[in-house]
């Protein structure tokens, strides 16, 4: 449960940092709801990091919490918000993809 409970965290992250790309792109109210989001996700993928870690090592949970984040978040850069998807980008997302696999393999938990 805590590994659900983890990625659902780091999905949480991907949220507050697509929240903070949209609130970029807007003026006005809709940025202020951007902003809003921002907020809850952060609040939501910190509190489900908290617990995650209550039973799973925190170097791991840490690990793979910022990975699901950093990926999410380089994935929505390339279909949402239209930036490059060049070689060296996917290669080293995808290393990193199996790095995260490669902790849940080997973890204790």
């Amino acid at each position: 449960m805590n590994w659900i409970i983890l990625i659902i965290a780091g999905l949480c992250e991907v949220a507050f940092t697509s929240c903070l790309g949209k609130a970029k792109e807007t003026t006005g109210a809709a940025m202020y709801w951007w902003y809003a989001g921002f907020l809850v996700s952060l609040t939501a993928s910190m509190l489900l990091l908290m617990k995650a870690i209550q039973g799973l090592p925190i170097g791991t949970a840490y690990a793979v919490w910022t990975g699901i984040g950093a990926v999410g978040a380089v994935l929505m850069g390339i279909l949402v918000f239209k930036e490059p998807a060049t070689f060296w980008r996917l290669f080293f997302i995808t290393t990193l993809i199996a790095s995260i696999v490669g902790l849940k393999v080997v973890s204790a938990h």
